[in-house]
C-alpha cells in the first residue's frame, strides 16, 4: 500500500509539474511577443520546449521530429498569430484580450488535446495544425516567393496527413498518401497565393482569417471521411461522405461566390 501511495504521489506531482511548465511556456510566449514586439524570442522558447525530441539516440531523432511536427506547427502558428494581433491596428485593450484568449486556447492544446492518443484526438490534432498552420502561413507569406509558400504548405499538409494516418494501426501506405495530400495542398496554395482573400473576424475586424485556411481544412475533412470509410469497408460508402461533402460544397459556394465581396485581398 505504501508503494502504491508513493507511485500515485509521484504521478500527481509529475502531472502537476507538466501542467505548470506548459502553462508557463504559453504565458512566456505571450509576454515575449507583447513586450518585445517580435517573434524571435517566442520561437526560441517554443523550440527549446521540444528538447525531448533530441533527448534520445540520434537514430530516433527523425521519428521523434516527425511525430511532433503537428505540435511544432501549431505552436509556431500561435506565435505568428500572437504577433499578428500585437501589430494589428485594433485597440490596445482588444489586442491584449485577443492575445490572452489565444493563449488560453494554446494552454488547452498543451494540456488537454496534445497529450491524448485516442483516434478522435489524433484527428483533431491534425485538423487544428492544418488550419492554424495554413492561416498563419497566408497571414505572413503574402509577399514571400511563391515557391517558398508552396513548400511550407506542402510540409504542413504532409505532416497533418501523416499524423492523421498514424491513428490507423494497419495502414501501410501512410507515407505515399501523405505525400500525395501534400502535393494537393501545395497546388491549392499556389492558386491561393495568386488569389488571396481573407475575412475579418466578427468582433475584431482588424484581424482576418485567410480563405485558403478554411477551404483547405474543409477539403481535408472530406478526404479524412473518405479514407475512414474506405479503411472500414474496403470502399467509400456514399452514406459516409455525403453529408460532409454537401456541407463542404455549400461552404465553398458561399465563400467563393458570396463572401468574396466582403473579403479583403491580402
Amino acid at each position: 500500500m505504501e508503494f502504491l501511495k508513493l507511485v500515485r504521489k509521484r504521478s500527481f506531482l509529475s502531472e502537476l509539474l507538466y501542467a505548470v511548465l506548459n502553462v508557463g511556456l504559453a504565458v512566456a510566449v505571450l509576454m515575449s511577443v507583447w513586450f518585445t514586439d517580435s517573434i524571435s524570442l517566442a520561437i526560441i522558447l517554443v523550440l527549446l520546449s521540444k528538447w525531448r525530441i533530441f533527448a534520445v539516440r540520434p537514430r530516433y531523432w527523425w521519428a521523434n521530429l516527425r511525430s511532433n511536427m503537428v505540435d511544432i506547427i501549431l505552436s509556431l502558428s500561435v506565435v505568428l498569430h500572437l504577433y499578428s494581433i500585437a501589430t494589428s491596428d485594433i485597440a490596445t485593450g482588444a489586442q491584449l484580450l485577443a492575445m490572452s484568449g489565444l493563449t488560453l486556447l494554446y494552454i488547452g492544446w498543451l494540456l488537454f488535446v496534445k497529450p491524448r492518443s485516442k483516434k478522435v484526438f489524433v484527428i483533431a490534432q491534425a485538423g487544428l495544425a492544418l488550419f492554424m498552420g495554413t492561416s498563419a502561413l497566408f497571414t505572413f507569406a503574402y509577399d514571400w516567393p511563391v515557391s517558398l509558400v508552396v513548400v511550407f504548405m506542402w510540409l504542413i499538409a504532409y505532416s497533418s496527413a501523416r499524423h492523421m494516418l498514424s491513428a490507423y494501426d494497419d495502414e501501410t501506405h501512410a507515407l505515399f498518401l501523405s505525400l500525395v495530400w501534400g502535393v494537393v495542398a501545395a497546388e491549392i496554395s499556389w492558386v491561393a497565393y495568386h488569389w488571396a482573400i481573407a475575412y475579418p473576424l466578427p468582433v475584431l475586424t482588424g484581424l482576418m482569417v485567410p480563405q485558403v485556411a478554411i477551404i483547405m481544412t474543409l477539403i481535408s475533412f472530406v478526404g479524412y471521411k473518405a479514407y475512414d470509410s474506405f479503411y472500414k469497408h474496403a470502399k467509400i460508402r456514399a452514406n459516409d461522405i455525403l453529408l460532409p461533402l454537401l456541407f463542404t460544397l455549400s461552404v465553398l459556394v458561399v465563400l467563393l461566390v458570396l463572401f468574396n465581396r466582403v473579403g479583403t485581398a491580402i
